[in-house]
């Protein structure tokens, strides 16, 4: 008798494009397990990322502003919601695989630190070999959840989480093929990471006074459009537009949207992301993050899980890096601010 999988993978396998990646054709987990006979196994993946704890600490850590007082300034699990909505609908659109693509949406920000890149940047310095989100993304689906057994995620999955970042100046879509992710879908996810951000980023900074829609440069509005909703509406419909062009070589955008949206990019790093207004609170995020880390590694049996076989500092990078903005803030307090007497 066919299971409910077995007919959903056929519906894959019957609709989708021959370069979309197959739930039945998994290149498979770390470790094997018995197939679920209601759920293919990109499905399973999204499941499990919604349903651990690093998912859920998403809610109160930062996206640029750090630790806003305000309702509708984004955060890092409405950044990650954001990003999968625009993924799922260019994947939908190019008849590739949508529940592969929203879980490499849902789980490509899991390891973010608290306060954004600001806390990136204090954790950076702190480990040897430095500090990535993406890697450490991987680190948590690979080992942290679960009580340290992971979550067992596909080989696609977690490859769409670990080749989704861009950076200050990385490329938005790599033109070298062995540098692009196993699936299109992955590739999907990269680019529309930086959709979702930069027109997110520039709605909360009109809501915080930092720019207005006018201040975009004239040409970059021409290009793009006006308004958040009309240039994720044009950069969405160029890849998809610029992907059927190729016929699937490559998840691709035209020369003039990619060119308007770098533009872009280094128009926000300028005039937002790096100005004082904003980075005016970065150098105390750091500093409380630092000194969080250099009193962990200090006093590792009241925090760490000291008898895992992994070095202190990598315990303590794994402890820092989980904390939401509130919890270091709170721990800080709680440990470096005199309380008055009682």
């Amino acid at each position: 008798m066919t299971t409910i999988r077995e007919m959903l993978e056929n519906i894959e396998r019957d609709t989708l494009v021959s370069r979309a990646a197959l739930s039945a054709k998994t290149r498979g987990r770390d470790r094997e397990e018995a197939e679920d006979d209601l759920r293919p196994s990109y499905q399973r993946d999204r499941d499990r990322i919604i349903h651990c704890k690093a998912f859920r600490r998403l809610k109160h850590k930062t996206q640029v502003f750090l630790a806003p007082e305000g309702d509708h300034y984004r955060t890092r699990l409405t950044h990650v919601l954001e990003v999968t909505q625009i993924a799922r609908t260019i994947a939908k659109s190019l008849r590739l695989n949508e529940v592969l693509t929203e879980a490499i949406g849902l789980g490509h920000d899991l390891g973010h630190s608290a306060f954004g890149h600001a806390g990136e940047a204090a954790l950076n310095k702190l480990v040897k070999g430095g500090f990535d989100h993406y890697r450490q993304s991987v680190r948590v689906v690979e080992v942290l959840e679960n009580d340290g057994r992971g979550l067992n995620l596909t080989i696609e999955v977690r490859d769409g989480i670990l080749k989704h970042s861009k950076g200050e100046k990385g490329e938005l879509l790599r033109r070298r093929p062995k540098s692009r992710a196993l699936t299109l879908e992955g590739d999907i996810v990269r680019i529309s990471d930086i959709i979702a951000y930069v027109n997110h980023d520039i709605d909360d900074g009109i809501r915080a006074g930092v720019l207005t829609e006018h201040d975009i440069p004239k040409e970059i509005r021409k290009a793009l459009g006006n308004k958040g909703s009309d240039r994720i509406d044009r950069m969405v419909r160029d890849v998809i537009d610029s992907t059927l062009a190729c016929d699937y070589e490559q998840i691709s955008m035209s020369a003039e949207v990619i060119g308007a949206l770098e533009e872009l990019r280094t128009y926000m790093f300028q005039n937002m992301y790096l100005t004082p207004t904003v980075r005016g609170e970065f150098v105390k995020a750091q500093r409380t993050l630092t000194a969080l880390f250099e009193h962990v590694v200090a006093n590792p049996d009241e925090f760490l899980n000291t008898a895992s076989n992994e070095p202190i500092e990598r315990l303590a990078i794994d402890f820092i890096a989980g904390m939401t903005d509130r919890y270091a803030i709170n721990l800080y307090e709680r440990l470096f601010v005199p309380r008055a007497w009682v």
